[in-house]
């Protein structure tokens, strides 16, 4: 265990690994200078180079360049090069959810959902899932302590419902996205799909993979007026081998027939922002082969390796009147050497795919993914506004997990007394190992884990900084062991769902899935051993009323559980163990509208429950049962409203209520704003020149529990702009928050709140080859 001096980066990797970070550090201060000058050299340069250019500009003002074919590399016959493609929509429109897996098109499906495209990805300059969350209706963002995503889906807090194509993806970590094809946002519960979790929603990657019969690559280079750089890569490459056609006069000629793909997605970044001591770089290599091995079956292995570190800011502290203290906006509460979180981790993937008609297809998958996660810190745990003191705490946590994941599904459509079916069954295995350890800092002073210090002019140095009382105050992260424990989780699911075509107007889906979730936990301090065995079955019910082929009627019911050892198996003491798991409801009723095929509107209200057993005031034979009921409305409008004019706004309305045994208590449930709504616009001028334009607004709610501390409402504006310098070249520069409004996004809890960033621009330069 690191002692206050230690560094976790001094600990880190093999040497190989290092050259490799010092190689792309190198590569990263290389883009961030490039993508500056060249914002300011190309523009000179369009005039010379249309000159010089023999081909037609396409690609108009979207922001992701056209990937054009080439053609195959192969010996005589010579094959002649194909055209460019046409230019792709700005934003592509996605009208599938791959997390579901049957293909089934959003208008058909009885929930609520958002899809982000790659596209639009890029369009925003997005870099992280909390940029998407910003402008999916919904949903917010909480801190995650500084060192993870974190979302409160429809009032349910959440560090654990990410998927990967999926599957399950429960770390807690900061997800990368430049091997994303797409982001999938679900709401309501989804345990028939996902299993245990996903209790208020689910957020799905759908990674890019090979294409089999084209070649193309991309860049990006980048870089902002706070000092991050950022670098992608993508390329992919197929591979042809020998076949035959019948040619004029019936001679059989030679062609080249593509059987395999290759693609590799990479990037590099460096963190920086307005805060202090701020810094921080991710890296990751995601290469990816792709077979046909018939004309009805395809291969696809990957394996990904990710190596993270940052600085973790868990914001300021709040006031007496519960609000953020605004004049400790400049004073981060960490220590700059110590406050830091890692993580590296290794993934690989098979997924099989075959057709075994025109009605039936099947999937298997097999995932293992090994993390190795850490991270320590110093965060204010209370304040003093009147002695301007702050109360400073800490801990240093270590995840060492593997997730080992079997998964099949068989998909098949057919009739029965003309009634049409689209069936799917299937199953998964999941083995989980995590060890967990924790140490809270230790005060020399206090002989405790927390020490007072003043708060403005605030600053610890390795660990160590003057209290109240003038002393020199010192810690240790190797003294206090908080836990320490093994745990073993073994899942097996089964599932089985009908969308049944009744009419041609009127479609019933109808399914359930049922869970065994084992879990065996060493307290690895005492060697107290506990295990606890839970059986679930979910169900899910949705009616879809289709009065006309582009309108859809709905309503649903689903059911999801947590085990008591929650998403992150932290939760197992002697009166947990002896619980049931907590339990969540929704009964959804909205309407989907294609107004034309690129444009679609979805309007939803819901009706969401918690149940959550709990032991009363310590007395184990008595449990009261709290229940939090939410409620809410959600509209969405997503697609082009001309040639020239895309859109996507939306607007969320939430009221929550907490009743126990005693009847209802009036407190609202944490960090769910009553209103909030979403924006974004992108205009297209000419082939060239583009711009958007958005705006995310939040209304106020409450950071704790007991509804004494606020999150102050806000509305930031963002805007881009896009300058084609070529058919393979782009230019984008993205605005944040374009007024340079003072807010604060999130929270963790009462005294840890984010401080939002202040004005900033990106520029970006992007390619294809």
């Amino acid at each position: 265990m690191p002692g206050p001096d230690a560094s976790f980066a001094n600990q880190r990797k093999p040497l190989g690994l290092k050259h490799c970070e010092t190689l792309m550090k190198k590569l990263l201060q290389i883009a961030q200078r490039a993508a500056l000058s060249l914002a300011f050299a190309l523009p000179f340069a369009v005039q010379a180079q249309d000159q010089l250019d023999t081909t037609t500009v396409t690609g108009a003002s979207s922001p992701p360049p056209v990937r054009t074919p080439q053609p195959a590399p192969t010996p005589p016959p010579v094959v002649e090069p194909t055209l460019p493609p046409e230019p792709a929509p700005p934003i592509d429109i996605v009208n599938e959810v791959s997390a579901l897996k049957t293909g089934t098109p959003l208008l058909d499906i009885p929930r609520s959902l958002t899809v982000f495209s790659d596209e639009r990805i890029e369009e925003q300059g997005i870099t992280s899932l909390g940029e998407i969350i910003d402008y999916t209706p919904g949903v917010n963002t909480t801190q995650g302590e500084g060192h993870r995503d974190a979302i409160v889906f429809r009032g349910v807090r959440s560090t654990a419902d990410f998927y990967v194509d999926g599957v399950r993806d429960d770390v807690q970590y900061y997800r990368p996205l430049y091997n994303v094809e797409r982001v999938e946002i679900l709401r309501g519960p989804s345990a028939l799909h996902f299993g245990r979790g996903g209790t208020g929603g689910v957020l799905n990657r759908v990674m890019k993979k090979p294409v089999i019969g084209e070649e193309f690559g991309a860049y990006q280079i980048s870089g902002d007026t706070f000092g991050a750089a950022l670098g992608e890569f993508d390329y992919n490459q197929s591979l042809y081998r020998e076949g035959s056609s019948i040619g004029e006069g019936g001679k059989a000629i030679v062609t080249p027939e593509p059987w395999a793909a290759f693609r590799v997605n990479a990037f590099a970044e460096y963190l920086n922002n307005h805060r202090d001591f701020f810094e921080g770089e991710r890296f990751g290599v995601n290469p990816t082969v792709a077979f046909d091995l018939g004309p009805d079956t395809r291969l696809d292995i990957s394996y990904e390796w990710n190596d993270h570190e940052r600085f973790i800011d868990r914001g300021i502290p709040t006031g007496p009147n519960g609000r953020p203290v605004s004049a400790l906006n400049g004073v981060v509460f960490g220590d700059p050497d110590q406050n830091v979180s890692s993580l590296e981790s290794h993934l690989a993937r098979i997924d099989l795919n075959h057709r075994f008609s025109d009605t039936w297809k099947g999937r298997v998958t097999a995932f293992y993914g090994d993390y190795d996660k850490s991270f320590q810190n110093f965060y204010a745990s209370d304040y003093n506004q009147a002695a301007n003191e702050v109360t400073i705490d800490g801990y240093v946590d270590h995840t060492k997990r593997s997730n080992l994941v079997f998964s099949g599904d068989l998909i098949g459509e057919f009739d029965t007394f003309n009634i049409g079916h689209k069936v799917i069954v299937g199953g998964e295995y999941i083995d989980t190992s995590s060890d967990q350890n924790r140490f809270n800092s230790f005060w020399d002073t206090s002989q405790a884990d927390t020490e007072v210090f003043t708060a403005s002019n605030f600053r610890l140095n390795g660990g160590s900084a003057i209290n109240t009382a003038g002393q020199r105050a010192t810690n240790s992260f190797s003294t206090d062991l908080a836990d320490d424990t093994r745990v073993g989780v073994e899942t097996v699911s089964a599932y089985v769902q009908d969308e049944i075509a009744l009419h041609r107007m009127l479609d019933l889906v109808v399914g359930a899935r049922y869970d065994r979730f084992d879990i065996d936990v060493l307290n690895a301090a005492n060697g107290e051993r506990r295990s606890r065995t839970d059986e679930e079955i979910s169900p899910r019910l949705g009616v879809i009323v289709k009065p006309w082929e582009e309108v859809s009627l709905y309503s649903s019911y689903s059911e999801s559980f947590l085990p008591r050892s929650g998403e992150q198996f932290a939760n197992i003491n002697g009166d947990n163990n002896a619980l049931d798991p907590n339990t969540y409801s929704n009964l959804e009723y909205g309407i989907k509208w294609d107004i034309k095929p690129d444009l679609s509107l979805t309007l939803a209200y819901f009706q969401g429950e918690e149940s959550s057993p709990q032991v009363s005031d310590g007395d184990s034979s008595t449990l009261d049962i709290i229940d939090t009921e939410t409620s809410g409305f959600e509209a969405q409008l997503v697609g082009k409203v001309t040639d020239w004019w895309y859109i996507a706004p939306g607007y969320t309305y939430l009221d929550s209520e907490q009743v126990d045994s005693g009847g209802p208590t009036g407190l609202r449930a944490r960090e769910l704003p009553e209103h909030s709504a979403s924006i974004w616009n992108r205009f297209r001028i000419n082939d060239r020149l583009g711009f958007g334009l958005g705006a995310v607004y939040q209304d106020e709610s409450f950071i704790d529990n007991g509804n004494t501390a606020v999150l102050p409402s806000y509305t930031r504006l963002d805007a881009a702009i896009y300058y084609q310098l070529s058919e393979r070249l782009l230019l984008q520069v993205n605005f944040e928050n374009l007024t340079d409004k003072e807010y604060y996004p999130n929270s963790h809890s009462n005294h840890q709140v984010t401080v939002g960033r202040p004005f900033n621009a990106a520029i970006s330069i992007k390619g294809t080859f």
